[in-house]
């Protein structure tokens, strides 16, 4: 059974560093992509990033500058994926999921926001809070 666990969520000070994995166990599938979605507060479920099995990546435009993403699949039993974010604010508050898809590439890296439907695994998420 494919499970996505997340790591590194809690409290980060306002302009302050986030660092988020992902491990993906389960099965020796390589995803097409990895990536993260994140829900706020009484707010939709939005896009933040993915990255593709051949290193392609998609931000979100309003991340776009203060977010890295990278993917470790040299355990092809258990795949990585890492999320860095710097300069947080109280906007960054939400639910972080995991999420990991298997369709075509092209799927992942042709649509600035790239529909959930696309994605067949999701993490159980968690919590991280920007708040002094």
């Amino acid at each position: 059974q494919v499970q996505l666990t997340e790591s590194g969520g809690g409290l980060v000070q306002p302009g302050g560093s986030l660092r988020l994995s992902c491990t993906v166990s389960g099965s020796r599938i390589k995803f097409n992509a990895l990536g993260w979605y994140r829900q706020a507060p009484g707010k939709q479920l939005e896009f933040v990033a993915l990255v593709t099995s051949n290193g392609a990546t998609n931000v979100a435009a309003a991340v776009k500058d203060r977010l890295t993403i990278s993917r470790d699949d040299r355990d092809a039993a258990r795949n990585r994926i890492d999320l860095q974010m710097h300069a947080m604010t109280h906007e960054d508050t939400a639910v972080y999921y995991c999420v990991a898809g298997q369709r075509s590439k092209r799927h992942y890296t042709d649509f600035a926001n790239p529909p959930t439907s696309y994605y067949d695994y999701w993490g159980q998420g968690t919590q991280v809070t920007v708040s002094s």
